[in-house]
This record gives structure tokens, C-alpha cells and sequence, in this order.
């Protein structure tokens, strides 16, 4: 099992540890639910080092990442993120991933370079895949085993950060990002492309920089009183924001199409995997359909549960569900046939052999 550069720093705080995409990662220090009140409502931090990070850069960077890529490319400009996936040839998701225009100062003429961000568990699936595609000029590096990634998150995210930067953090809009020097460390990325829906920047520096990182923002945030965050709270906050997690919501049978990722799916930019199926189901519909759902019970739906419409025939799967802590009930999120899909429409979930009512709501659950 992995180590980030912060592990023993989590385990100093008392944070439950446990295995994660193979890393000993934090999954609560104070508790979930504060945790994720805290996020909500101030400000808290998350040891995200786990994720992947890939440079692909060269005068035919742009067409590899189009190609293997969801979304369309050519629509960011430099400084600019993007939200994608990496469709296989079947219809399917390899993986979620985010995309950075990167400046080209260190390019040669006619280059472009950018940051791909991929989920933990999947850095040698993605690696291996997108370097099965590239036939183009583009050159490849994997910067995971030393790239060190902060996510500072919530309403209050920019008065803690601010004093450690020159940069302008207000200007950092949502899926722009800036380089600059952050607590006397140069060249970190900032960047706004939160997962928890309460905004907030990701901070991406060398592993050997993570530590004082991590130590110069308590020290900044104290008076605010900041605290660490765990992947538990970090798994509430996406849910209550109806945002897919890869393995759970998607994974390789999923479809953007069925996902509600249909504003990543650009099928009019060109060739790219699997395109033709994504505009057949555009043309012809889908059969299934991610709705969310929430639960009048107390009882928690959980990943694998049957769903089932009023006469008790089975309509889909639950893929995630949680007890909601901004909205103090259960919620989840599953894949029902498409007829079940309108919001209001009664559901049930079967827990064992007890059949509890739900209902179809739209995203995002938590409305802020």
C-alpha cells in the first residue's frame, strides 16, 4: 500500500486511515458529518495525492487528447480546465478525468502541452490506454509518482488562501487556473474545478513541496479554523451534488449518454472513440437512465441494491447512496429503465426483503 508525502501527518491528527486505490488514505479525522459541514459552511482541506497527473504536449498533443477524449479540445484555451471521459470502443468509460490547457513557454514553435488528471485507481489503465492511441506526435509523461495535489474547499476557501499568494484568487473562475508563487513555493497550478460543490482550488505542487504546502495553510486558515477532510465527506459532498464517482456510477459498460454526461459527450466534433454509438443513442434514446433519488426511510441505500417499480418488478441498481448531512435524510443515485426516470416518479429499494419507497428528484440534491 501507498504513502502520500502527508501520511503521517494524517495519522499525527488522528485520522481513520484505510486503503484507497491502493494508498493508506484519511477517511475522517473529526467525523463525517462534521467534516462535511465544515466544507458546506467554512473551509477544509483534502489530501488528494493519490490522483494522476499525465503531460501530453507536442504539435499533435491536441489531436491524441481529441481523440481519446469525450469533450471537445478545441474549445479551451490556454489557462482553461475542462471535464471529460475516455470513452473505450464499446459505448463504455475507461475513466472521469479533467484536462489543462498548460502555458507554452517550455514548447517549441507550433507546440501545445496539457495536464490530464485522472482518478487513483486508474492511473496505469489510463496511462496504458491513451499511449495505445497515441500514433500522433505527442510526447507522454506520467507525473503522478511526484505530483503532490491540495484541495482546499468551501465558501470560505479564498480568505484562508489569499494571504499566502499574490495571485488574485477571486479571478480564478470556475475551471480556469493560474500558475504563481503560493507560500513562498513557485510555480504551483491553482485551480478552480472543486468536487464538492462549494467551491474552493486545488493546489498542485511537487511532492517535496506538499509538506510545508500542507502546514503554511493551517497556519493561514487557523483564525478561520480550517480543518483536514477525509474521503468520507469528500464522497457526501459529490453525492449530494448528483457527481458520478468512477467504479460506482460509471465504469466501462456505463455510457456518458446514460450517465447525464451528455454535455461532455461532443458527438459533432469529429472522429473520436466510440462516436458513432453515442449519436445512435442520441438519434434512437437510451433504455436506462443515473437518475437521483431520495428515501422517506431511515435506512441507507447502498451500491448493489435492487430497484424496483410499485409492483415489484426490478427497473434497475443503486450505484452510490449515502445519509445526506446538508439535507438529514438518504439519498442515492442508480440506474433505472428510462420510462422510471422523471422526477416524482415512485420507486422502491430493496433492502433485503423489505421493499422501502424512494423518489426521482433532480440533481443536484443539495441546492446550496
Amino acid at each position: 500500500m501507498k504513502n502520500t508525502p502527508l501520511t503521517k501527518k494524517h495519522i499525527a491528527l488522528g485520522a481513520k486511515m484505510a486503503e484507497f486505490a491502493g494508498y493508506n488514505m484519511p477517511i475522517s479525522y473529526a467525523g463525517i458529518k462534521d467534516e462535511h459541514q465544515a466544507v458546506r459552511t467554512n473551509v477544509g482541506v483534502f489530501d488528494v495525492s493519490h490522483m494522476g497527473e499525465f503531460i501530453v504536449k507536442g504539435k499533435e498533443a491536441f489531436d491524441l487528447i481529441q481523440l481519446v477524449t469525450s469533450n471537445n479540445v478545441a474549445n479551451l484555451e490556454i489557462g482553461e480546465a475542462q471535464y471529460s471521459c475516455l470513452p473505450n470502443h464499446n459505448g463504455g468509460i475507461v475513466d472521469d478525468l479533467l484536462v489543462y490547457r498548460l502555458d507554452e513557454d517550455q514548447c517549441a514553435e507550433g507546440e501545445q502541452a496539457y495536464m490530464l488528471v485522472v482518478n487513483a485507481s486508474n492511473i496505469e489503465k489510463d496511462w496504458n490506454w491513451i499511449n495505445e492511441h497515441n500514433t500522433f506526435e505527442a510526447k507522454m509523461s506520467n507525473i503522478s509518482n511526484t505530483c503532490g495535489l491540495l484541495a482546499v474547499q468551501g465558501p470560505n476557501a479564498a480568505k484562508a488562501l489569499q494571504p499566502l499568494t499574490d495571485e488574485d484568487l477571486e479571478s480564478v473562475k470556475y475551471y480556469t487556473f493560474k500558475k504563481g508563487t503560493f507560500a513562498g513555493i513557485d510555480n504551483v497550478l491553482i485551480s478552480a474545478t472543486g468536487y464538492t460543490g462549494s467551491g474552493g482550488f486545488e493546489l498542485y505542487v511537487e511532492n517535496k513541496d506538499l509538506a510545508d504546502l500542507w502546514d503554511a495553510i493551517f497556519e493561514a486558515g487557523a483564525d478561520l479554523n480550517i480543518m483536514p477532510i477525509g474521503l468520507g465527506a469528500r464522497d457526501t459532498l459529490r453525492l449530494e451534488m448528483g457527481f458520478c464517482l468512477y467504479g460506482n456510477d460509471i465504469n466501462d459498460t456505463t455510457s456518458p449518454i446514460e450517465a447525464g454526461l451528455g454535455w461532455i459527450t461532443k458527438t459533432k466534433k469529429g472522429n473520436f472513440n466510440s462516436v458513432d454509438i453515442f449519436q445512435k443513442q442520441r438519434a434512437e434514446g437510451i433504455s436506462r437512465k443515473l437518475v437521483g433519488f431520495t428515501m422517506s426511510d431511515r435506512r441507507v441505500p447502498r451500491h448493489g441494491y435492487m430497484i424496483e417499480d410499485l409492483e415489484g418488478n426490478v427497473i434497475g441498481e443503486v450505484t452510490s447512496g449515502t445519509q445526506s448531512p446538508s439535507l438529514g435524510i438518504p439519498i442515492g443515485m442508480g440506474y433505472v429503465k428510462k420510462e422510471f426516470s422523471s422526477p416524482d416518479t415512485e420507486l422502491a429499494i430493496a433492502i433485503g426483503k423489505k421493499k422501502l419507497p424512494a423518489k426521482v428528484v433532480k440533481f443536484p440534491f443539495y441546492k446550496g
